[in-house]
This record gives structure tokens, C-alpha cells and sequence, in this order.
């Protein structure tokens, strides 16, 4: 028997996704701040790229202009385009340096230096103070510090009370009743109902068990409530202010401002360094095929990069433009005039993909003339949709939600429920288990833990 043999051809398309484009796809969704650190990373890895912090523009012979840089790759074999990526010069300011935190640790360690002389017992103290946890509290029993220590327990006892009159206030306690004593002690407020409140009745405290606390201290409920309005101002977490990590800051990516009437764009350009093509490759002819091949990798790699940081430029601008152009009402009333928009309406409008969107406004913020917001907050999911009846957004609920407990009679706080009726007054119908959810987003307790007396 004789086996057929036969050919197929199957043709099928797909799409490849290149070093280059990732690498285009990665810096669109780059925030300022990260932007700056690729370029700085990519100027390291390519010599034929030059950076400029904005520090004055290097010297005229030292950059290599756009049209030699055509010249050049064209000579060179490959046809790199090159035109359109060398950037104008611009001025540039360099950002403020972030400021170091320092740890708790190291707080304490200062002031323990300073108030142990005797080294026995500074030993003592240095070891308490690498016993800490990251809120401040000291958590291992005293008889264990003294057997680490070959102390006496009286002795660990003295320095633990040294310890806790060092700053911040309330450092080193057992226990959140000891923390907030200390600090009561140190403002000269531990006393009556104030003292009580500290040593008896935090659990209640955390409830809102105002009426429980007067019943049991056989005094006003208001009277309470004072108390307890001074205790919550002490500080839970004297230690969590501290941190090894630098201070974060936002860099918005775009200036929204109000110039005669219009709304101008500016993309800000001022944290991110630029780059151009180093002249260090302008004079090839002497080099080698292998050495020539390398230069224009390096070139074309170079121009890409400049490119795709001009598109990130371009992508941004049209998308918020197009954002403005949809939510002008947000322009002058803020969130309570944010209306439904979803990303396929901004990439329909200005013709890319949805994904493009997505990536141009990840980790992006806009400053405007009323506060810094960040550009996927625009892009809200809707909360209902009855026929005839506009959608409305998550964001405006919230925004309802925030301006009536901030209104509310603060002696008969809005429970969920009657916020949900209050809200479907404003035709937002949402359930009540909704309104819960976002009222426990925007950081409020229940109505119980918010009443007054």
C-alpha cells in the first residue's frame, strides 16, 4: 500500500510583539517620575545618547544635529530615520531634592546617646529601642530584656521609664492604655473623665458606647464626650511617622489652567531630562564594518527612544484634551460635574485603541485650577441606568454622600438608609448596602460611631 503525501498551506496572521514596541508600550504608561528614571537608565546602557537636566544646553559641537544624524545612519548602511527626533531646547528645572526620613531607630538612638551617659545602661537602652515595633510599642517582656541584657529587672525598669519620656510621645509603651497615658501625663490632661476614659474604657471608646461609659462613670453623656474627643486627638501610633523610605510626591504630568477665559494644556516637561543624539559618532568613516553595524544599533535604538517619548507626549495631549472637551461641567463644579465616560469613548474619538487609553492615563495626574487629580478617576463605572434617565457616576454618589454627612445634624447622624433615600431624592438609585460601601471608602463610621451628645 502506497502512503499519500500531500502539502497544506495554511496562512494566519498575528501579531509580534517587538522589543521596540514594548519598550514604546512601557514608557506611554510610565508615570513622570518613572519616565525619568528610564531615561537615566537608558543613558547609562547607550552611548550614543546625551541627557540635559536643564542646567544649561551643552556646548553647540557636542550634539549631533538631526540632519546629520540622517546623514549618518543613512551612510552607515541601515536607513534609520532620524529626522523628528532631536529635541528643541527648552529650559529645564531641576526638581528639589526628596528629603531622608529618618527611621524610629535612628530618632531614638540620638536621644539615647545623649541621655545614657553610663554605658551599662545605654546597652539596656539600645537593646529596648531595637525591641520596638514599627508603631513604637515594646512588645517583649522586661524579665527577657534582662536576661539578654544581664541586668537586674529593676534596672531595665529605670531605663524602659527613661525611654518613654523621649520624643515622639507615647514611644515605648506595653500597651495602647500606656501609650496614650504617657502622652496625657506629658499635656497635663490625665485626670477625671479624661484619666477614666484612658485606664477603663478604650473598648467602649472603639464602640461608641458614650452612654454605656456615663452610665458606668455615673455622669453626662456629653460630658463623655468631651472626654473622649481629647483622648482621640492623643496619638495610637507615636512610631508610625517614622520610616526608612524618602517622601513621595506627586508629579502631575499635565497643567490644566484658565488663561482669558480657555483652558490651556501643558504637559510638564520640568522633572524629565532631555535627551539628544551625542556627536561622539558623527566622524565613522575610519571605522570598521562590526564597529559601524554597532553604531547603528545604537543610533536606531536612540532614535526610537526619542520618538517614543514624543508619542507619550502626543498620546497624553490628545487624551485629556478629548477628557476636557467631555467634562466641561467638571471644569467649573469639580467631581459633581463629572459625567459618565469610558475609556472606548476617548479612543473611538481620537482614533487608537482602547488599551492606548488606558496605558496614557495609568499612574498620570493632572493638576487643575481646583486640586490634582489623577486621570483614571475620570473614567468612573456607572451606577444606574433607567430608560429616559442620565447615568450617573460612582464618583458623583460619593460626592453626594460626603457633602450630606458633613451636613447632618451631628446629634442625629443620616443612618445608610436614610442616605439612600436621600440619594434616590437626586434620582441616584442605589441600595442601601452600596451606600454603606461607599461611605466606608470615603473613611466614615456608621451613623452610631458618628452621633454626638
Amino acid at each position: 500500500m502506497q502512503a499519500e503525501q500531500s502539502l497544506n498551506l495554511n496562512l494566519s496572521q498575528h501579531l509580534a510583539m517587538t522589543v521596540k514596541l514594548q519598550q514604546a508600550i512601557r514608557i506611554l504608561q510610565l508615570s513622570a517620575q518613572d519616565l525619568r528614571s528610564e531615561i537615566e537608565k537608558e543613558y547609562l546602557e547607550n552611548p550614543a545618547l546625551e541627557i540635559d537636566y536643564g542646567d544649561g544646553a551643552p556646548a553647540e559641537e557636542n550634539l549631533l544635529q538631526a540632519e546629520h544624524m540622517s546623514r549618518l545612519v543613512d551612510y552607515l548602511g541601515e536607513g534609520g530615520r532620524a529626522s523628528g527626533y532631536y529635541g528643541e531646547d527648552s529650559e529645564q528645572s531641576l526638581e528639589v531634592a526628596e528629603p531622608v526620613a529618618m527611621t524610629l531607630e535612628e530618632e531614638l538612638i540620638d536621644q539615647v546617646n545623649f541621655a545614657f551617659p553610663d554605658s551599662f545602661e545605654r546597652a539596656i537602652a539600645v537593646f529596648i529601642v531595637g525591641s520596638l515595633d514599627h508603631n513604637g510599642y515594646l512588645t517583649l517582656p522586661l524579665a527577657e530584656i534582662a536576661r539578654a541584657t544581664a541586668a537586674e529587672l529593676p534596672a531595665v525598669e529605670a531605663v524602659l521609664r527613661q525611654l518613654q519620656e523621649f520624643e515622639p510621645a507615647g514611644v515605648a509603651a506595653r500597651d495602647l492604655p500606656e501609650c496614650l497615658r504617657i502622652q496625657a501625663k506629658r499635656q497635663g490632661i490625665y485626670q477625671g473623665l479624661v484619666a477614666s476614659v484612658i485606664d477603663h474604657h478604650l473598648d467602649e471608646v472603639a464602640d461608641a458606647q458614650i452612654k454605656k461609659i456615663a452610665a458606668a462613670e455615673q455622669c453626662r453623656a456629653q460630658d463623655v464626650q468631651a472626654a473622649v474627643d481629647i483622648v482621640r486627638r492623643l496619638d495610637p501610633k507615636p512610631g508610625a511617622a517614622y520610616g526608612g523610605e524618602k517622601a513621595s510626591f506627586i508629579t502631575p504630568d499635565v497643567v490644566v489652567q484658565e488663561v482669558d477665559g480657555a483652558y490651556r494644556i501643558t504637559l510638564n516637561d520640568n522633572y524629565i531630562p532631555q535627551l539628544r543624539i551625542s556627536a561622539a559618532y558623527q566622524h565613522a568613516e575610519s571605522f570598521d564594518a562590526e564597529t559601524r553595524k554597532y553604531i547603528t544599533q545604537r543610533l536606531n535604538a536612540a532614535a526610537w527612544l526619542i520618538n517614543s517619548i514624543e508619542q507619550r507626549r502626543t498620546t497624553i495631549r490628545q487624551v485629556v484634551e478629548e477628557i476636557l472637551n467631555r467634562q466641561p461641567d467638571f471644569l467649573v463644579q469639580g467631581i459633581k460635574g463629572l459625567h459618565p465616560m469610558t475609556m472606548k469613548d476617548v479612543a473611538d474619538a481620537i482614533g487608537v485603541h482602547e488599551s492606548t487609553v488606558s496605558r496614557a492615563v495609568a499612574n498620570k495626574y493632572a493638576q487643575f485650577p481646583h486640586g490634582v487629580m489623577a486621570l483614571r478617576k475620570f473614567f468612573t463605572a456607572n451606577l444606574a441606568k433607567d430608560s429616559g434617565e442620565a447615568d450617573f457616576a460612582a464618583a458623583q454618589a460619593k460626592e453626594a454622600i460626603t457633602e450630606l454627612i458633613k451636613g447632618e445634624d451631628p446629634h442625629k447622624p443620616l443612618s445608610d438608609q436614610k442616605l439612600c433615600e436621600l440619594l434616590k431624592a437626586r434620582k441616584m438609585d442605589i441600595s442601601r448596602r452600596t451606600v454603606m460601601k461607599y461611605r466606608e471608602q470615603l473613611g466614615y463610621p456608621s451613623s452610631v460611631k458618628r452621633k454626638r451628645y
